[in-house]
């Protein structure tokens, strides 16, 4: 199948790499002209613009963006729309709000474009294991498209969630619940850094991999994490978020679900990137103050 991919990041190259390799023709571009001729080494055509990465597409044409959400991917989504026809698809694979999806595909509608959200897992190790896809979207274009997905997912790694904004409507609440996990993780293996046992925790995480109930990927990556630098003294302890725990949350406060695993896990990203917090010093400043008790000063 042909297929145009905006996008050579480490995933965006492992996916167009993944494709190649099943005889898919693949135009790509990016803003680095480095990427693109990685690319093209990949055995994938290069193109030097959008409007060019276009025009070496067939009719009905299929374009898969895969830019950092928010702006990158709304902008990119505008300006590729203007350069195709009625009957072209495109299909945003990456972080995107599923109500973004709603609004981009009623407004493409109107223009005969059709718009696919596949909400996409895996990494940088889905070029070897393969993309686990959770796809939205119109059935015509879902079916069309089915070549693409059969070759980035591995057997029985992509299905279809339904309508537009679905598929990244479950990513969303998949990256939730892998807030959760890494967050119960990361708290049960603190615990054990501390133990008068002095643990072995890179045994421990492989120990666990072998029938364990929590065993898990993650599970692996911490292993290989922890014997690579047991105490983790090469990171900081500072965690960024890509955006689905607080779109999670909204939605949660929406339909009067509670996520508390889940809030717990995002509030501590946010309090790991604070040097310090005036919350706790307030708090100390509370306590000093109606009890006397002892505080430390600067």
């Amino acid at each position: 199948m042909e297929l145009g991919f905006i996008g050579l990041g480490k995933m965006g190259m492992n996916m167009v790499t993944r494709l190649q390799r099943d005889k898919h023709r693949i135009v790509v571009y990016d803003r680095t002209a480095d990427l693109i001729k990685q690319a093209e080494g990949a055995g994938c055509v290069g193109a030097s613009s959008l409007t060019d990465l276009v025009s070496k597409l067939k009719a009905p044409k299929a374009v898969w963006i895969m830019v950092p959400s928010g702006a990158p991917t709304e902008e990119t989504v505008t300006a590729v729309a203007a350069l195709l026809q009625k009957g072209d698809t495109i299909i945003d694979g990456g972080n995107t709000r599923f109500v973004d999806d709603v609004r981009r595909a009623d407004e493409l509608k109107k223009k005969g474009i059709e718009y696919v959200d596949a909400g996409t897992s895996g990494g940088i190790w889905g070029l070897k294991i393969g993309y686990c896809l959770m796809v939205g979207g119109e059935k015509e274009p879902v079916k069309r498209l089915e070549p693409i997905f059969k070759t980035l997912a591995p057997e029985n790694g992509w299905a279809h969630m339904g309508g537009c904004g679905a598929g990244h409507y479950v990513k969303m609440v998949h990256n939730g619940i892998e807030y959760s996990m890494m967050q119960g993780y990361a708290e049960g293996f603190e615990l054990m850094a501390k133990s008068e046992y002095k643990l072995d925790l890179a045994k421990i995480a492989d120990l666990w991999m072998h029938g364990s109930v929590v065993r898990s990927w993650l599970l692996e990556l911490a292993a290989g994490a922890l014997a690579q630098d047991p105490k983790l003294e090469g990171l900081k302890g500072y965690v960024q978020d890509s955006g689905e725990g607080r779109w999670m949350i909204a939605d949660a406060i929406d339909k009067d679900v509670p996520v508390p695993t889940l809030t717990t896990a995002l509030f501590t990203r946010f309090r790991s990137r604070q040097e310090e917090s005036f919350a706790e010093k307030m708090l100390a400043a509370l306590r000093n103050a109606f009890g006397g008790h002892a505080v430390r000063k600067r």
